[in-house]
């Protein structure tokens, strides 16, 4: 069975957040980097990837999409803090593990 991804995106200045689910998580980035898809990415810029968990399924990533889409803003950032404390945008190591 194909693993699953749920993560999320956040603008340059951190007001906006997108959270996603998806089997591809390269191909999704690449697609949101380069402003292909999602027109909520496209029009609020968010293309910076701060968290990101691995499921066994899309299935799974969708249940778990769910749970952080309920959650308030506040929420939302203590699971990013937690994950990845400065914020960082976590794409490009994603995306250069894909290239090697």
């Amino acid at each position: 069975m194909k693993k699953g991804y749920v993560y999320i995106l956040t603008n340059p200045r951190k007001t906006v957040f997108y959270t996603g689910a998806t089997n591809n998580l390269g191909k999704q980035l690449f697609e949101q980097k380069n402003r292909i898809s999602e027109r909520l990415t496209r029009s609020y810029g968010c293309n910076e990837l701060v968290y990101y968990e691995i499921t066994e399924s899309l299935e799974k990533a969708r249940e778990r999409e769910e749970e952080i889409k309920s959650e308030c803003r506040i929420g939302k950032e203590t699971l990013i803090e937690r994950f990845n404390p400065e914020w960082k945008d976590l794409s490009g190591d994603l995306l250069a593990v894909k290239k090697r």
